[in-house]
Order: C-alpha cells, then sequence, then structure tokens
C-alpha cells in the first residue's frame, strides 16, 4: 500500500542519512588525521553507528509482517552478526575498541549499507538504475566475506580479555553447580558465524541472478 510504501522508504532514508554520515566522517577523519584516526573510529562514531544496528532490527519486523519479501533467515543473520559483534564484543570491550579491525569493520558495514539503502529507496519509487542495481547485488558478494573475516578476528582479539576480566562468564552457586564460560561461547559462536556466511553467500548469489538475470534486466529497462 501507499502507506508501507511511504513508511519504507523513510526508513530506508533515515538509514541512509545515518551510513552516510558514518561513512563520510570516517573518510574526513582519514584524509585529516591519517592512521591516528583509525584508533578513536569508535569512539568518534561508535554512536550513531549502535542506533543504526538497533534501528536494522525492525527489518527482521518487515519481513515478518509480511511488507518487506526478503528471505527471513538470511537477513536475521547478518542482523544478529552485527548485533553481536558490536554490543557483545567490542562494546564491552574497551580495549577491543581502539583496535584498527573495528575500522575495517565499520568502513565495509558501512560502504554496504550507503549502496542499500539508496537502491532500497529509489525501488520505493519504481527506479531502478542498473549500475546501482549491478552494485548493490554485486558488491556484497566480496565485501560481506570479508565482513565476516574482520568479526571473527575482532572476536579473536577480545578473546584475552575476556578471559580476564571474565566479563559475561556466569558461575551458579550450589546446587546448580553449572557454569558459563563465555570465551568458549565465543569460540563456538565463530563455528557457527562461518556456517552461517556459507548461507548468506549462497543466498546473495541466489538474489544476484534473480535481479541481474537478462529478463530482469529488461523488464527494469522498460
Amino acid at each position: 500500500s501507499f502507506t508501507m510504501n511511504t513508511y519504507l522508504f523513510v526508513y530506508d532514508l533515515m538509514q541512509f542519512c545515518g551510513h552516510s554520515w558514518i561513512f563520510t566522517n570516517m573518510i574526513i577523519r582519514f584524509m585529516s588525521f591519517g592512521k591516528d584516526s583509525l584508533a578513536d573510529t569508535f569512539y568518534s562514531i561508535g554512536l550513531v553507528m549502535r542506533l543504526c544496528q538497533l534501528l536494522s532490527t525492525l527489518e527482521i519486523l518487515h519481513i515478518l509482517i509480511g511488507i518487506d519479501k526478503s528471505r527471513l533467515f538470511p537477513r536475521f543473520l547478518q542482523i544478529t552478526e552485527r548485533i553481536i559483534v558490536l554490543f557483545v564484543v567490542i562494546n564491552s570491550q574497551e580495549e577491543v575498541q581502539g583496535k584498527y579491525v573495528v575500522c575495517v569493520l565499520f568502513f565495509l558495514w558501512n560502504l554496504l549499507d550507503v549502496v542499500r539503502y539508496t537502491y532500497n529507496m529509489l525501488a520505493r519509487m519504481g527506479i531502478y538504475y542498473l549500475p546501482l542495481t549491478w552494485l548493490n547485488f554485486s558488491l556484497c558478494i566480496p565485501l560481506y566475506p570479508l565482513s565476516v573475516l574482520a568479526k571473527a578476528f575482532a572476536i579473536c582479539l577480545s578473546l584475552p580479555y575476556f578471559e580476564s576480566f571474565g566479563t559475561y562468564s556466569i558461575k551458579l552457586p550450589f546446587p546448580f553447580a553449572f557454569s558459563i564460560y563465555f570465551p568458549y561461547v565465543l569460540k563456538m559462536y565463530l563455528l557457527v558465524l562461518f556456517i552461517g556466511m556459507c548461507f548468506i553467500i549462497q543466498n546473495l548469489f541466489s538474489e544476484r541472478k534473480a535481479h541481474l538475470g537478462t529478463g530482469n534486466i529488461k523488464k527494469k529497462r522498460s
């Protein structure tokens, strides 16, 4: 409906503005301060990044209520990966926030999202530019695995701090005699992360074929 389409356009516009601000800020800071800007990336743009990622959880709701026709499980995996790495791993360990991998991770996320939300906004209005369509469904195929590697590297860097500080590790008193050692949970999640990557890459290729097939391209041009 017109109302739902307007709502989705406003949502995409808000995300586009947020991620564009982050992306532009990162580039300007790097051009101004060079490598010195990488260490405090989280401190300068972390708040806006967290707001954008929290807002992205609405996309799961959009799919569940049927106003977004994307596949639920791949989108759920992508969103939860970012939430876990950003809020559980990076946000909870101040020592990790100054690592260069955080800057790399933010750069990859925002590059992908600026393209994706630009495409989505124009698509809501029935506007399809072939170069933008190609970029939206092609850029994610090489960059998403790179972002997964950056996530895994950030998790590995955080493990010593989770071990020394005991963050999120829980030991229940008697009579339960049960404990959760969080570094083990993160190591198990690394396996889940790479298994999910294989599934999502397969889905990305399927989406690219569906949107960039010869028949679809001719239809959008017409």
